[in-house]
């Protein structure tokens, strides 16, 4: 039935083409002769042999240009013009022909060159005129809606009028019949284009006019077709789409298009990840490859958001063999089964331990012949330890000594330490903790043939228990969002930007290296809260309140990467430093036994036995 109704449009077509071409030339030829109708029929008999030699020849060329495939709802330049070159051709052909035919004869032209040369003219014109009226009759017929569907059209402004928002608004188009999308304006800030056409839809202005022109042309959605936009332009401007109370969607990124991996139209919502003010972090996929490749790899901790994303690239890196080892099973059964599906040949092996039991760990590097180390396991809620000091020493600095050595005993090759940015002049039994690990990891990079490592990052978006999916509930719950204070700030990343830093450190590492991420401005607390609750749609204090309930015990305004006597060195990656760490006490193993000693007893402070190995823990004042 379809290649029916396509004979049949063809057919239409060329019917309809053939009776313009016909009544452009009966046209020409009344206004050659003024009006005068006895003039012009004078060669009617004429008319009629041109006529039928005319529609033979634009037939041919009609084909021959494959106008017949083209389809007029989504037909660009290029389709008008192969039809203009049809028509042009078809009237050079015809009074050439015109010209030849009475040489051979010895007889008068059949019909003056002048009514071909107006005739040209007409007949582009009408023949055009008529695909761009079906065109535009197309457009609006898709966006009638079925008797028994409800109108759904979406009023689209595209932010970007490079090639991406051209290529953009074209699929759009041709997608419309479905998605409903009416493409009003783009906004570029480049202001060559101001007053421009980007295929048909007009540049009106640059960033600063979204507010006004979502408000002039009702806009429903705001496309981000912008893929090489610098981080910091990318994230003033979504910032300022998210006020708008539109749907704000972003295209993928040009590496994705170029590689053939997702088309334009694949768009997504805009995430919190996009408003951060930084270039995202580029790692030499190869050399991270060529270090894990035919390598028996250990994460601790492998179930944990840090641990379980580790555990997902180093799979996609053709480990020899890859052993999760974490002491809750359910993390650990759902990576497992998650890298079981996605890489049937991989040699994965699931275990469920403790690092506090030496015993066990032992068994496991006995049994395996382990050349990397990843230590993500750890206790890392800073209130949850303020009220469980013990519990984090025992979890966080036996857990990581228990490592280390063992790792040292069977002579792995190297081993890294996931750390924080909390571990910076501590304020918290958490970030005091794993600062002591970073002085862990040192101490035995200095005794063992094994390379020791640290890595430290700020707060990674969407792990567990971290602020976005704690904003996230409390948006869907109706609010409200609690925020500590107005004021503070933290440094954010993507799990997938962590890991990479992490995998980056492990195939650089020399030993002895705190690895540290320049990770540009920090971010508000409560910029990100209003934030989110703008991209879920609502209004902040309106729809969803945000109440502020004050800083938790041990937390502090803001976090420092870096402390200032380590110094900074930078690496072949422009956002990778090195931090070189401070000389450490030589008593350190026995403060470390005495440590976790108080940790099994209540003989003494635990704080105050913590703050003996890291001198720049500054407890908090009620707790002293």
């Amino acid at each position: 039935m379809n290649k029916v109704r396509g004979v049949g449009s063809i057919v239409m077509w060329l019917l309809t083409d053939w009776l313009i071409l016909m009544c452009s030339t009966f046209a020409a030829l009344v206004l050659r002769f003024e009006f005068k109708i006895t003039q012009s029929l004078e060669y009617v008999e004429e008319f009629f042999v041109v006529s039928v030699i005319m529609l033979c020849i634009y037939s041919v060329y009609f084909f021959a240009m494959q106008c017949q495939r083209i389809l007029w709802l989504y037909a660009g330049v290029v389709d008008v013009f192969k039809l203009a070159i049809a028509v042009i051709a078809t009237n050079i052909t015809t009074i050439g022909i015109d010209i030849v035919l009475p040489s051979f004869s010895n007889g008068a032209r059949m019909l003056p060159l002048s009514v071909f040369l107006i005739a040209a003219p007409l007949s582009l014109i009408a023949i055009l005129g008529l695909r761009l009226v079906a065109h535009y009759y197309s457009k609006i017929s898709a966006f009638k809606s079925s008797p028994d569907e409800p109108s759904q059209i979406e009023r689209v402004m595209i932010i970007g009028g490079g090639s991406a928002g051209v290529l953009l608004i074209r699929e759009l188009e041709k997608k419309n019949a479905s998605s409903k999308y009416v493409v009003e304006c783009v906004i570029d800030d480049d202001p060559k284009k101001l007053g421009m056409s980007v295929h048909g839809v007009n540049v009106i202005g640059d960033r600063t006019k979204i507010d006004e022109a979502v408000k002039k042309y009702s806009i429903d959605t705001i496309i981000f077709a912008m893929p090489t936009c610098s981080a910091k332009d990318k994230s003033e401007i979504l910032t300022i789409c998210s006020k708008t109370g539109c749907t704000v969607k972003t295209i993928p990124g040009i590496q994705d298009l170029l590689d053939g991996k997702v088309s334009i139209t694949q768009m997504r919502n805009v995430e919190i990840n996009d408003l951060l003010q930084r270039e995202p972090i580029k790692i030499d996929v190869a050399k991270i490859l060529g270090y894990v490749k035919d390598k028996t790899v250990l994460v601790t901790g492998g179930g944990g958001s840090i641990g379980s994303e580790l555990c997902r690239q180093i799979a996609s890196h053709s480990p020899k063999k890859l052993i999760i080892f974490d002491i809750y099973e359910n993390n650990a059964y759902d990576i497992s089964n998650e890298l079981k599906a996605k890489y049937p040949s991989l040699d994965l092996v699931t275990l469920i331990g403790s690092v506090r039991d030496e015993k066990r760990l032992d068994q496991l590097f006995k049994t395996y012949n382990i050349d990397i180390v990843y230590h993500a396991a750890a206790h890392k809620h800073v209130p949850l330890m303020e009220d469980s000091p013990r519990e984090a020493i025992k979890n966080n600095i036996l857990g990581t000594l228990n490592t280390a050595k063992t790792a040292s005993k069977y002579k792995v090759k190297r081993f890294i330490l996931i750390s924080t940015d909390k571990a910076v002049n501590p304020t918290n039994v958490m970030g005091a903790t794993k600062r002591c690990c970073e002085m862990i990891v040192q101490y035995y990079n200095s005794i063992s043939e094994t390379d020791y490592v640290a890595v430290r990052f700020g707060n990674v978006l969407g792990s567990n228990g971290s602020v976005v999916p704690l904003f996230k509930r409390q948006i869907a719950e109706g609010g409200p969002v609690c925020v500590t204070h107005p004021d503070i700030i933290r440094y954010f990343m993507t799990i997938p930007e962590a890991v990479s830093l992490v995998l980056s450190a492990g195939a650089s590492a020399k030993g002895g290296e705190i690895f540290v991420l320049d990770m540009g401005k920090p971010v508000r607390i409560l910029d990100l809260a209003e934030n989110m609750i703008r991209l879920s749609g609502f209004e902040p204090y309106t729809e969803i309140d945000i109440k502020f309930v004050g800083l938790r015990p041990g937390e502090k305004l803001y976090e420092e990467l870096l402390m200032d006597e380590e110094g900074l060195t930078k690496t072949d990656n422009d956002l990778i430093y090195i931090g070189k760490p401070l000389v450490l006490p030589d008593d350190l193993p026995e403060k470390l036994q005495e440590l976790i000693k108080v940790a099994y007893t209540d003989e003494k402070d635990i704080r105050l036995c913590l703050k003996e190995i890291v001198k720049t823990y500054r407890i908090p004042e009620g707790l002293k």
